[in-house]
């Protein structure tokens, strides 16, 4: 088709449905970049509730070190300012529709960022926490009023848990689903049979499990319909002076009380590699030795960190500070992008693009890269994929 052919259209025009299919394909960096600041109409699609029912941190680490003394990390002020732009940015283009909310666990969240977060995600149903260390029980008690219809939490394992699951049972009626990464004793059973006596599922999958207490749980939370202990070390402790011993197996009074369940997930199998994980870790499970993003797995479906949010792509993790530096030539490399998604919006308007394909693309004029690579592209490809 010749240049002189093409219809002319003005940005506004521009199909929104398509818009928002594109942006599903960003991450969440290039996502607030600053493109809904080119037109009216990218705005709209910025603002799309598609693009926002999960803000998915957990790609994205502190920069910090370990100090002796409370909070034991430091954080880089330059990391925190770079989490206080996205977060600013991003639930000012949600525009309240956020409805998971997903933090990696070595993302130090500040008391006032979660505060932030909290008063700007009113509809919130799940949350996976960060780590603990610089949220103070004020905040996070704080955050769980303004959350009053959160029904699903995963956290790291918390000394002193009574405050908190008292608070989610004073707010948050549609609670029912509880994740915990780290140690689980007595004292955190007796909490959640008190506090939460109601729950349905709950997943300690890779902790240190005493067999009293995983009775007590299977005993007296008569509402829990699935529960999950895979790779758990499982521990049996007898009377003095015998040793404690790990158990290998389950044995038939824990099996008999767990056939009410309409789940019951375990893995005790000597040859998976997260069950020798957890033993070598002594069920502590230090995840920053693994994989980038095995933490984020779990058995139960409803629990798990799908690769795919709504049809977003899943990045690498990386350090918030390296980020930073990227973003000191921002305004070069938002310019760069723009001209990019213009010739991509270019492309889709001109005549018979759609059931052209390839062929057409190949003759179309592109602005600012060259041919091939602009071919190559995964947005471009994203596009041809529809057809």
């Amino acid at each position: 088709m010749e240049e002189s052919d093409r219809v002319a259209r003005r940005w506004e025009d521009l199909d929104i449905d398509i818009l928002v299919k594109i942006f599903q394909s960003f991450d969440i960096y290039q996502l607030t970049s600053g493109i809904a600041q080119v037109c009216s109409s990218w705005r709209m699609a910025c603002c799309d509730p598609l693009l926002w029912r999960t803000l998915d941190l957990s790609m994205m680490k502190s920069n910090f070190i370990k100090i002796p003394l409370e909070p034991y990390v430091y954080v880089d002020a330059r990391s925190d300012k770079t989490l206080t732009r996205l977060l600013k940015t991003s639930l000012s283009l949600s525009q309240g529709n956020i409805m998971t909310l997903i933090f990696h666990f070595n993302l130090y969240v500040s008391d006032d960022q979660l505060t932030y977060t909290a008063e700007r995600c009113p509809r919130l149903r799940r949350l996976v926490m960060p780590a603990w260390n610089r949220i103070k029980k004020t905040g996070i008690c704080k955050a769980i009023r303004m959350w009053k219809d959160l029904e699903s939490l995963t956290m790291p394992s918390i000394a002193n848990p009574p405050y908190l699951l008292e608070e989610i049972a004073n707010n948050c009626k549609n609670f029912s689903e509880l994740k915990v990464m780290g140690p689980f004793d007595n004292f955190f059973a007796a909490t959640i049979i008190m506090y939460l006596p109601n729950i349905r599922v709950l997943s300690l999958r890779c902790s240190m499990l005493v067999k009293d207490t995983l009775i007590s749980i299977l005993d007296d939370l008569r509402n829990l319909e699935v529960l999950n202990i895979s790779h758990c070390l499982l521990i049996e402790i007898p009377p003095p002076p015998a040793p404690r011993r790990i158990m290998r197996e389950l044995d038939q009074s824990i099996l008999e009380k767990a056939s009410r369940l309409r789940e019951f997930l375990t893995c005790m199998n000597d040859s998976c590699s997260m069950c020798q994980r957890t033993r070598n870790d002594e069920g502590l499970m230090r995840w920053y030795k693994y994989e980038e993003g095995v933490w984020k797995a779990d058995e139960v479906v409803g629990l798990a960190d799908d690769p795919l949010h709504f049809g977003r792509k899943r990045h690498p993790s990386y350090c918030l500070d390296s980020e930073m530096s990227r973003a000191d030539n921002t305004t070069s490399n938002v310019n760069c992008r723009h001209r990019f998604l213009l010739d991509l919006c270019d492309f889709l308007y001109l005549d018979n693009i759609r059931g052209a394909g390839v062929g057409t693309l190949k003759s179309a004029r592109v602005r600012g890269r060259k041919k091939q690579e602009a071919l190559n592209h995964p947005w471009i490809r994203l596009v041809l994929l529809q057809e």
